[in-house]
């Protein structure tokens, strides 16, 4: 029987835990297996610059705190060696990041599962999210249509300006 102070600790753990998964917009979680220190703390500062949280939990704490957050279908993929990294505030930043660094350590880190809006998605799953535009590029197509439609509207009119010039001329 564990001791009641880490027993303690532990379940303040899961809960916290379990908070940090109910209140934030996505999550992914891994198998780092193979990656070497300097990618691990690459990956991690590119996960830190983009407002992902990353951390390398022992399976039985992240299996009770995804199960206290309604996403016990996550609990399957809990096995070997997993790392977590959620996102609490932008849904497609943790995918995206964490499938570009599995593209390119092949063999070394695996995307095992995920979770979006409380709905556990598969590895297809997470890749599909991965593929999605972000906030900033879905912000640049809208300038991008507005603006084309802009610059037409302006062409048509310039184009109407100097025909009239023409007859009056």
């Amino acid at each position: 029987m564990p001791n009641a102070n880490v027993l303690k600790q532990k379940q303040e753990q899961v809960a916290a835990l379990a908070e940090k998964m109910k209140n934030s917009a996505a999550g992914v979680l891994v198998d780092y297996r193979g990656i070497t220190v300097a990618d691990d703390t690459k990956l991690r500062r590119e996960l830190r610059e983009a407002g992902v949280e990353y951390a390398v939990i022992k399976n039985n704490i992240l299996r009770r705190a995804a199960e206290e957050a309604g996403l016990g279908e996550l609990t399957a993929h809990m096995y070997g060696t997993s790392a977590f990294a959620y996102s609490p505030e932008d849904p497609i930043a943790a995918a995206k990041i964490l499938n570009k660094f599995a593209e390119s350590h092949k063999d070394k880190f695996d995307i095992r599962a995920g979770y979006m809006d409380g709905k556990v998605l598969d590895e297809a799953g997470v890749i599909a999210v991965a593929k999605l535009p972000g906030k900033q590029e879905l912000l640049t197509m809208l300038c991008m249509a507005l603006n084309g439609n802009i610059r037409g509207l302006a062409v048509a009119l310039d184009a109407i300006r100097e025909k009239k010039e023409g007859e009056a001329a």
